[in-house]
């Protein structure tokens, strides 16, 4: 009798600590496996162009309802211009610009936010176009975070920190980048439709780079030219190759007399405004209409393009799916 109850006491008592031993394993489990998303974007000076931004970071929550999504811009330039703004009330009364915006943070400054929140999953999705200067510097700065190794594991500040690919995709086996181009050629057929109504060629400025292969946009516009046989596709950027030298050489040999000018890049911001279509002598609309070339210029950032917007949220999805990260 006494052996039966000793046994029974015995079995009772492991599964009060297997029980408890799981709990607190499931507990602690949860505890280090708050998710969040930061939306890394260059950023923008003109408050028009943040509707392209925003578009992205609100697509993302809407996707990720239970996920913290937060903004960062990876430009000290423009978050230093954004901080000077907040003691002026011309720029703080406005109701179109987001309080948050005027304390923007850069990636890290927002991933260190996070991590002392208890945050240890954090996708930080690119919204550059390419994996270019800006791009390369942001996976530093996570690659930099990642080779921090404490004594004991449970110190170490993130379980997972990883990168969502840019809009045009990114290098490796993993997924393939000439996919991402595609999907990106065939969110832009509105474009193309536009320059079909306007009987006109379509001419993209993108940013480009001059320290990294600006080929993407060459390939971007092999693929759209096969893809819409019926228009002129040209795409040239401000640092790089293809320069607009070689849009305007391209216009002329093809007799080109009216184009739809578009930027090639989220925001439509300075670089659209003034390189492309200011009145300056300098601008690549000034240059056009010089050379007897009718110009439509549309100031219109990819991130108000729903599409393109898509595209981004799926590259955040298949960050956390190559990463095993659950994103509610």
């Amino acid at each position: 009798m006494f052996r039966t109850r000793f046994f029974t006491l015995v079995v009772i008592l492991s599964l009060f600590l297997v029980t408890n031993g799981v709990f607190a394993m499931e507990h602690n489990k949860s505890k280090n496996s708050k998710t969040a998303i930061v939306v890394a974007s260059f950023g923008t000076t003109y408050p028009k162009a943040l509707k392209s931004i925003l578009n992205v970071t609100d697509a993302i929550q809407k996707e990720f309802p239970n996920t913290e999504v937060r903004l960062a811009f990876t430009s000290n330039i423009i978050r230093k211009i954004w901080h000077e703004r907040k003691s002026d009330p011309k720029w703080t009364s406005r109701k179109d610009i987001p309080k948050q915006l005027f304390s923007i943070k850069g990636p890290l400054a927002t991933i260190a936010d996070l991590q002392d929140e208890g945050f240890k999953n954090i996708i930080v999705q690119s919204t550059h176009f390419y994996a270019g200067e800006e791009f390369m510097d942001l996976l530093a700065y996570i690659n930099g975070l990642n080779s921090i190794k404490t004594i004991k594991a449970k110190y170490r500040p993130f379980n997972k920190l990883v990168v969502g690919r840019p809009l045009t995709g990114q290098w490796g086996d993993q997924r393939d980048y000439k996919e991402d181009i595609v999907a990106l050629a065939k969110a832009l057929k509105k474009d193309v439709e536009l320059a079909k109504q306007k009987r006109a060629a379509l001419v993209y400025m993108g940013h480009g780079n001059e320290f990294f292969s600006t080929g993407i946009y060459v390939q971007l516009q092999d693929v759209m030219r096969k893809m819409y046989k019926t228009t002129k596709i040209f795409i040239g950027t401000v640092e790089g190759y293809p320069s607009f030298e070689n849009v305007l050489e391209g216009l002329k040999h093809t007799k080109t007399k009216k184009v739809v000018l578009k930027p090639l890049m989220l925001v439509a911001g300075d670089h659209a405004n003034n390189d492309m279509a200011g009145d300056e002598e300098s601008s690549w609309k000034s240059i056009l209409e010089k050379n007897k070339i009718h110009v439509y210029p549309v100031l219109e950032g990819l991130g108000e393009n729903q599409k393109v917007v898509k595209i981004i949220v799926e590259h955040v999805k298949e960050a956390a799916q190559d990463n095993h990260i659950k994103l509610k």
